[in-house]
């Protein structure tokens, strides 16, 4: 049994308007709705589940969509960047694609040897689409308008901003299992080889940046995967004799959890494969229903009637 944390599980972001959201994942990217549920702790909130067809980990970007939140401030503690994997030859594409659909873009430029275009989401949610060195051969989601030789595949990496990187650092390599791959000027890569994809962390590294505010078009939390509920507690075990304050297990329905934030501020999780998102719909219906946690199932239609028309 393979006991190491494999890369990036999910990532869970905030959103304004529902149906903006919903729009911009499901057409302009062209990723599938993998899950339409509730936040647990909000029902009248949607939580929404993007990725491949199956929800494969390492795919999955999801949202709480509140309504007229105030926008945040992308700064140091936070999550600042999300990277996507697109084949080589698809930014064109993209730069294209982006420019018809008036979104905030700049154009294509390279680091650590790789091209990519960085662009924002309707609510200001910093994205790259890298094409990585080795070509990501995880098979795509594809519509209409976004096809194979374009799509994305999953999560090439995500970048976290700070004001000192060491103990970060030391979560991701003494605790983690990645290493230090190489450093561009302030950015320091870290990779593991658990995993061949959504297998990167990037820290940049800037003294004086104010501390980010977390709100609209800011990354809540990113969520580390591991196989399955035993070795998920073995890194609880671990957490905790770092000193640092760890949740209990969570039941998420589609994985279980464990929640700590990370010592240069950051909100980390660590999440499990199983049981994933066909254990309540099929995976050819998946996303199409609202699925609603056990404790709120006996007030659906109150639920259904609070939440935002996306259709």
């Amino acid at each position: 049994m393979d006991n190491r944390i494999k890369g990036i599980h999910h990532i869970t972001a905030i959103a304004g308007n529902a149906k903006k959201n919903f729009d911009f994942y499901t057409r302009v990217l062209g990723l599938r709705m993998v899950k339409k549920t509730v936040n647990f702790d909000d029902p009248h909130t949607y939580h929404f589940y993007y990725g491949d067809k199956v929800g494969t980990p390492g795919t999955i970007l999801t949202f709480f969509p509140w309504e007229g939140i105030q926008t945040g401030r992308r700064g140091a503690r936070q999550v600042t960047e999300i990277g996507y994997s697109v084949p080589e030859g698809s930014l064109d594409f993209w730069v294209k694609r982006l420019d018809d659909n008036n979104v905030i873009y700049n154009k294509p430029s390279v680091k650590f040897g790789e091209q990519y275009v960085s662009f924002l989401d309707p609510d200001g949610l910093k994205f790259e689409l890298t094409v990585p060195k080795q070509p990501d051969t995880r098979e795509p989601w594809t519509t209409n308008e976004v096809s194979a030789e374009n799509a994305t595949r999953g999560f090439h990496h995500i970048t976290i901003t700070s004001n000192k990187m060491d103990a970060t650092a030391k979560i991701l390599t003494d605790v983690f299992g990645y290493k230090l791959l190489e450093q561009e000027v302030n950015r320091y890569r870290f990779v593991t080889d658990a995993v061949e994809n959504a297998a990167i962390v990037d820290i940049v590294e800037i003294p004086a940046e104010i501390a980010g505010h977390v709100a609209g078009g800011s990354v809540h939390h990113v969520a580390f995967r591991v196989e399955n509920e035993e070795i998920l507690m073995q890194y609880r075990d671990k957490i905790v004799n770092m000193g640092l304050h760890i949740t209990e297990k969570i039941d998420r329905n589609y994985f279980y959890s464990l929640y700590f934030r990370e010592p240069g501020g950051v909100l980390f999780e660590i999440a499990t494969d199983n049981p994933g998102f066909s254990v309540d719909e099929p995976v050819e219906e998946l996303g199409s229903g609202l699925k609603l946690p056990a404790q709120y199932e006996a007030h659906r239609s109150e639920i259904e009637q609070s939440l935002p028309k996306l259709a």
